[in-house]
């Protein structure tokens, strides 16, 4: 039987700002019924000052695209441009959103968390569900 690598796998360990956002993500599941919790459960005002370098993106598909709903003030000023409310596939693409398509769309296909990084940042998208699919992408960024 062969295993599938998942692209943009998690590191053995995220470093504390990452961490924080994954066990916020993983405080949101409710109970066994599945295995990533709702949208709609998501209230970044509970990440505290880890909110700037948050992010949330809705996903659509067929074609898939996702627009950048909220976006951290860290995020925003490291950018030096408009995010929010843009679709992905609009976005000049300069740091530090490097290959964030690509990310979220193996997250949302994949259904799992996703890392990138660069040595500027790191990047971890976190999967959503809602209306039977995986609905938005919760980002989280730490900065070198």
């Amino acid at each position: 039987m062969t295993e599938h690598v998942l692209p943009f796998a998690l590191p053995a360990q995220l470093d504390p700002a990452l961490s924080g956002i994954s066990d916020y993500w993983r405080s949101l599941i409710r109970g066994k019924a599945s295995d990533m919790p709702y949208w709609d459960d998501v209230k970044l005002s509970e990440l505290g000052s880890g909110a700037d370098s948050a992010m949330l993106m809705t996903v659509f598909d067929k074609p898939q695209r996702f627009r950048v709903e909220i976006v951290g003030k860290e995020i925003s000023s490291r950018y030096s441009g408009e995010l929010q409310g843009t679709f992905t596939d609009e976005i000049d693409v300069h740091s530090p959103i490097e290959f964030l398509r690509a990310q979220a769309s193996a997250t949302a296909e994949g259904r799992v968390p996703t890392y990138y990084a660069t040595e500027d940042y790191a990047r971890l998208l976190l999967p959503l569900w809602g209306e039977g699919h995986v609905g938005m992408l919760l980002s989280g960024y730490s900065w070198a």
